[in-house]
């Protein structure tokens, strides 16, 4: 048995598809399909009762959302989610809502994809500084 720490779960073990081997660094390990391994522990998270904050850490990274951006789609602050992440409790319904959207972004919704990979577009071009300019045509964002 391998216990995978690597998912960042402290639960996880796998009965086989991985190998080890050493090399230089020390022991080394692969794991065979490693993308769907994710989605079959993610869906396993969500079929449970309650998220653990460890278990929302995996789902939100899963679905490559911040922090923050999992905070917008939920209605609430950057400092809550990271509060439940940390502390392990959230409330009922935001704990149905989170593993509703990850199931439905695995499962291929196309309107919930559309809408997270739009949140995950603004983490990734997100400025610090946004200038707009006046035109003839009123203001706009500068280029």
């Amino acid at each position: 048995m391998y216990h995978y720490t690597e998912s960042g779960l402290r639960n996880i073990y796998l009965s086989n598809g991985y190998k080890t081997f050493r090399d230089d660094d020390g022991t080394a390990v692969s794991i065979a399909h490693a993308d769907d391994l994710h989605r079959v522990i993610g869906r396993s998270l969500a079929s449970k009762p309650h998220l653990t904050g460890t278990e929302l850490r995996y789902l939100r990274k899963e679905m490559g959302l911040s922090q923050k951006r999992l905070a917008d789609l939920l209605g609430t602050s950057e400092q809550t989610v990271s509060l439940w992440e940390r502390r392990g409790r959230m409330p009922k319904g935001y704990d149905r809502l989170v593993k509703l959207l990850y199931v439905e972004y695995l499962d291929g919704n196309v309107k919930v994809q559309a809408w997270i990979e739009r949140l995950i577009e603004l983490d990734l071009h997100h400025q610090d500084r946004v200038v707009f300019q006046t035109t003839k045509s009123g203001w706009k964002l500068a280029a």
